[in-house]
């Protein structure tokens, strides 16, 4: 086991990926499909705004061949994807999972404080 999966707190799954946050990096890390990026904190918060302002709806309803695929990058992070629209919901899903899942943590430690369990 590596230093890295002992310090890594899984935050979200679904059935194509999952996230999870490393301690020793503080990175969040998401694996959708063959790709794994890690992302800073506001890197992170970044990626979702760009993959939350797509309109699925465009998507959806355009019958253009254009709209069957939309690109998603994230250059800084090395991803470049090119998804149609059940791939594209799944990442909205894991991301906006993994938005949660650390919004709760955060808030957790908020109220809890540092609190070690035995």
């Amino acid at each position: 086991m590596t230093n890295q999966a002992i310090n890594s707190n899984e935050l979200y799954r679904v059935p194509k990926g999952c996230s999870w946050q490393c301690d020793l990096t503080n990175r969040v890390y998401i694996q959708f499909q063959e790709t794994v990026a890690a992302f800073r904190l506001r890197d992170f918060f970044a990626f979702h705004r760009k993959v939350s302002a797509i309109d699925i709806h465009e998507m959806i309803y355009n019958l253009s061949d254009d709209f069957d695929f939309e690109i998603i990058e994230a250059p800084q992070q090395g991803v470049s994807l090119q998804l149609g629209l059940c791939e594209l919901v799944q990442l909205r899903d894991l991301l906006d999972g993994t938005k949660f899942a650390l919004k709760l943590n955060s808030m957790l430690h908020e109220a809890l404080g540092t609190v070690s369990l035995v």
